[in-house]
């Protein structure tokens, strides 16, 4: 495809934050950058519960583009309201197929089988675009260029 614009894997996002003030500006910023925001949350259960939803088949006499369903990745913090953190929400949602991105203020102990990576805190707007491009590209297979703040872990061999 010469000149044309490259197809994103990355369409809906669901975001996992405690801090309403951060998460409407996760909210505002994922929107702003052209991507659909699935939900913002701020418990595991109720980020289980937007998964059960938008997990279900579509209703009849629908198509996906009247109704689009699923989760292409998720935003989360570590610490999330409740007893849950984002390490138990990371590890449901691989168990559903579901990448994750951390979005924390500490780099998170033992996450590299959880999640494709890290996004420190703070950050600014350009900073978020450019790592939700990097974890797009890093998802299709592709090299990515990493902003600072962003780790990528390495993709691990299957099978």
């Amino acid at each position: 495809m010469l000149f044309g614009k490259r197809k994103r894997i990355v369409k809906r996002i669901l975001i996992v934050e405690d801090e309403p003030l951060v998460a409407f500006d996760n909210e505002t910023m994922v929107a702003d950058a052209g991507y659909t925001v699935v939900a913002t949350v701020d418990t595991f259960a109720d980020a289980v519960e937007v998964f059960d939803s938008e997990l279900q088949e579509l209703p009849p006499g629908r198509d996906e583009d009247e109704d689009p369903r699923g989760i292409d990745l998720i935003l989360t913090d570590i610490t999330l309201a409740g007893e849950r953190t984002g390490y138990d929400l990371a590890r449901e949602a691989k168990r559903r197929g579901i990448p994750v991105l951390f979005i924390t203020g500490t780099p998170p102990q033992g996450a590299e089988e959880l999640a494709l990576g890290y996004l420190l805190k703070p950050y600014q707007e350009r900073t978020l675009r450019a790592a939700l491009k990097a974890v797009d590209r890093t998802l299709s297979g592709e090299q990515a260029k990493v902003p600072d703040g962003l780790v990528l872990f390495a993709p691990r061999p299957t099978g």
